[in-house]
């Protein structure tokens, strides 16, 4: 959660509300459901969509390409298993990195990088999923967030203002005048 001012602010201070983590494509409009929000999520999930159903089509061209140049059928059946375990397991990877928060023991994303690039159907099947229900990784931010509001408004709630009007212990009153 980012805790720095809005860019108008007129101090620096610390004391400001935490302000939500843009979502790319999103900013920061997942909030509140503002500035267009579900006209570019319906948006991204068409786009999504016709990516999955592109690069499924990319697949079956690069499946006929190996049908029609003779290639051993048990060499077809070994990129077809290869293509298709890729890309469920990068749909896999893509639906719980939306839904799951990462725990401190998790493996590093870039080790799945290269799972994710030969299994991009799975990943723009995830998105197009995720996209039709909410903004993919709202839930997660959206948890954060308020997670952080609340300590903040926790934090704030309990100070007294200004240190020069609080009450002395025993009722007495301050010595400078």
């Amino acid at each position: 959660m980012s805790t720095t001012p809005p860019q108008g602010a007129r101090n620096g201070s610390d004391d400001d509300e935490p302000r939500p983590e843009p979502i790319r494509f999103y900013g920061t409009s997942w909030v509140e459901h503002t500035r267009g929000y579900r006209i570019r999520r319906a948006a991204l999930c068409g786009l999504a969509a016709a990516g999955t159903v592109a690069g499924a089509l990319l697949l079956w061209f690069v499946y006929a390409g190996l049908e029609g140049s003779g290639t051993a059928g048990w060499l077809r059946a070994l990129v077809v298993v290869a293509l298709v375990m890729c890309g469920v397991m990068a749909f896999i990877r893509t639906w719980s990195g939306y839904s799951r928060p990462r725990g401190e023991d998790a493996v590093d994303e870039s080790a799945f990088r290269s799972i994710k690039v030969v299994g991009f159907v799975g990943v723009f099947a995830a998105y197009a999923v995720r996209s039709a229900v909410e903004a993919p990784g709202e839930r997660l931010l959206r948890a954060d967030h308020e997670a952080a509001v609340a300590r903040f408004h926790r934090r704030t709630a309990k100070r007294s203002g200004h240190p020069g009007r609080r009450a002395r212990p025993g009722g007495r009153k301050s010595r400078h005048p």
